[in-house]
């Protein structure tokens, strides 16, 4: 009688535990789904961030259709200043680059006849966290921060393309940016750092984590027969 007694007692055990088991696990994709649907709606960057001129470490790629010598990257110096041939010292710090490169077509479409002219910023920028190279990149402000990530050889394992965090005097000033969006647009500068944050603990552990409970779900089901 004692031993009957123990299996009623023993077996809404074992029955609760497997309704406990067969609901975590849908919960585990919940989660995974609402972290995935709270990053596609957090906003990709302050409307309105400082888009500042080239500045000291900077640099300037041009290319000039037929002109070789006047091709090539050509770096801003401690005062904000690009040394170009044929047209000078010019100062970038306080100049946009849209009007800045308007203002350097300009000035060449002075010297040469139809010229065919390509100007591109670049910004010495750091791309760490959670990469396959971190380190120190020069980047076209024209790509987007997926470029830039790319550049570093993509994320790891353990990263999130989409927790993307702009970095500047050890101060996050930019967080879940949208992948997509151009390096313009976030107002980076050359010093700065693009942090790939890593994924959520469950994120990382949910293929262990429903492995584990479809396990103990399958003994627990062979207990109950």
């Amino acid at each position: 009688m004692k031993r009957h007694a123990h299996r009623l007692v023993t077996f809404p055990r074992l029955r609760n535990t497997l309704i406990f088991l067969l609901g975590f696990t849908p919960a585990v994709a919940s989660h995974a789904a609402a972290q995935q649907s709270s990053a596609d709606l957090a906003p990709s960057f302050a409307q309105g961030s400082e888009r500042p001129g080239l500045l000291p470490g900077d640099s300037l790629q041009i290319l000039i259709w037929l002109e070789p010598d006047l091709s090539g990257g050509f770096v801003v110096d401690e005062e904000g200043v690009v040394t170009l041939p044929m047209l000078g010292r010019l100062s970038t710090s306080r100049v946009p680059f849209p009007e800045l490169r308007a203002q350097l077509i300009g000035l060449y479409q002075r010297e040469l006849r139809n010229p065919s002219i390509t100007i591109t910023p670049v910004r010495r920028v750091y791309v760490l966290g959670e990469v396959n190279f971190p380190g120190l990149y020069g980047l076209d402000l024209t790509a987007s921060l997926a470029n830039a990530v790319a550049l570093a050889g993509g994320v790891n394992r353990d990263g999130d393309l989409r927790k993307l965090s702009l970095v500047r005097d050890g101060k996050k000033i930019l967080s879940s940016i949208d992948p997509t969006v151009d390096l313009m647009s976030t107002g980076i500068r050359s010093g700065d750092q693009i942090l790939v944050e890593r994924r959520g603990w469950l994120d990382r552990n949910q293929t262990f984590l429903i492995s584990t409970i479809l396990s103990a779900t399958s003994i627990v089901v062979a207990l109950l027969r």
